[in-house]
């Protein structure tokens, strides 16, 4: 099955879903601070000791939260995010102004010495609900080198822990690079040993710190999306960040009623990964639970940075205005670049493609390959394999 066959009431939703992203983001990510205790080889925000002169006060935190909450229901949702999220002293004041505004709100901090069972609980009382932490590789060796600190990888298996003691929805956030390329069958295993809820693989963007980081290669992330698919079934719901093209894979293969159905020898990588993870955790019983919102970056997706800056994504370093000057929404809104990401008014495979909407590739790696937003995703196989797709009835136009 492919895009153009998706039921008539299904794509209704779909359209209808799209939409609704013109107005609004779905998730909107605070860099609340640079300022982090790790030095992660592969950090997108190329992180500090100490917070920066320039960072949003808290009255502009505030004001901040006051724009979403004004939107009304639904509402997006607020990721705290870094750098440390509990470096910033105000913390506490911010996520209950959010709480009292009703904005939803979930933090993304780093394991360090500030993350105690004390803090955690005050931020759950006032109203967090969500929480993700980074593990990077089922060998504590790997873990512990991404992250920079000796003995990072026990502790975050702690913080897990922690984090479900204290009731968070908790996420798992894993990076796929070269270096744990093998071990990601061993990672979706403590994921459900540790019985966490969601599993959000980043699929690595070559910028800030991530420049001197190896990604893998466009077949190789077709394999790995396949083997993320099948790890979906084994009771948490599997994410992507950076990889939209997982949505494709998992609409062609999805059966009637949501489980994978087709045969799947896409190559020895997935094969070796599938392989692991049944040897770990037997045969997969459960359903399929892999999200089919089309988001990216700038569309759903919008990114505020410590400074005030807005970019459509983390990973998309572009400069689209900034909260202290203009409203964050007029920005998502108006930006004629977002408008044309929300369009799927792509060039290259991406804009042939009839994944276009659905998919549409990632803006943030096509921007670190050739320095266009709008330019083809060099990650997906449909890229380096263009035969393979379905070119649309009629081509996109430019303004």
């Amino acid at each position: 099955m492919t895009v153009l066959d998706v039921p008539a009431h299904q794509a209704t939703a779909h359209q209808a879903l799209s939409r609704r992203f013109d107005d609004r983001p779905l998730l909107v990510f605070w860099e609340t601070t640079r300022a982090c205790g790790l030095a992660c080889a592969h950090c997108r925000a190329d992180a500090q000791p100490t917070a920066g002169p320039d960072e949003l006060s808290t009255a502009e935190g505030m004001a901040l939260i006051d724009e979403l909450a004004a939107l009304g229901r639904p509402r997006p949702i607020l990721i705290l995010t870094g750098g440390d999220c509990l470096q910033r002293p105000d913390l506490q004041d911010l996520v209950r102004h959010a709480r009292r505004s009703q904005v939803p709100v979930a933090i993304a901090p780093s394991v360090t010495s500030l993350l105690t069972p004390p803090t955690l609980r005050g931020l759950r009382r006032e109203g967090v609900r969500t929480a993700s932490l980074s593990l990077d590789g089922a060998d504590p060796a790997t873990h512990d080198t991404v992250r920079g600190i000796p003995g990072h990888h026990r502790a975050t298996l702690r913080a897990i822990a922690e984090l479900r003691r204290q009731g968070f929805t908790v996420q798992v956030n894993t990076t796929v690079m070269r270096p744990n390329l093998e071990e990601l069958a061993d990672v979706a295993a403590l994921v459900r040993e540790a019985r966490v809820d969601i599993w959000e693989v980043f699929f690595l963007i070559t910028t800030g710190r991530g420049t001197a980081v190896e990604a893998t290669t466009a077949a190789e992330n077709e394999e790995v999306c396949h083997f993320l698919l099948d790890a979906s079934r084994y009771g948490f719901t599997v994410r992507t960040v950076e990889a939209p093209f997982f949505r494709r894979v998992a609409l062609d293969r999805a059966g009637d009623d949501g489980s994978p159905d087709r045969p799947t020898p896409t190559g020895p990588l997935h094969a070796r990964l599938r392989v692991r993870l049944e040897g770990r955790l037997g045969p997969a019983t459960a359903p399929v639970r892999a999200p089919s919102a089309a988001t990216r970056d700038g569309k759903g997706i919008v990114f505020v940075a410590s400074d005030g800056a807005v970019h459509p994504s983390g990973f998309l370093p572009i400069h689209l205005g900034n909260i202290r000057e203009e409203s964050l929404l007029a920005i998502y809104r108006d930006h004629p670049l977002l408008q044309a990401i929300r369009a799927a008014d792509f060039s290259g495979a991406c804009g042939r493609c009839s994944h276009a909407d659905l998919c549409g590739g990632s803006r943030s790696r096509a921007y670190a390959a050739s320095g266009d937003p709008l330019g083809e995703d060099p990650g997906c196989i449909l890229t380096v394999a263009p035969g393979k797709d379905r070119p649309r009835a009629k081509p996109p136009v430019r303004p």
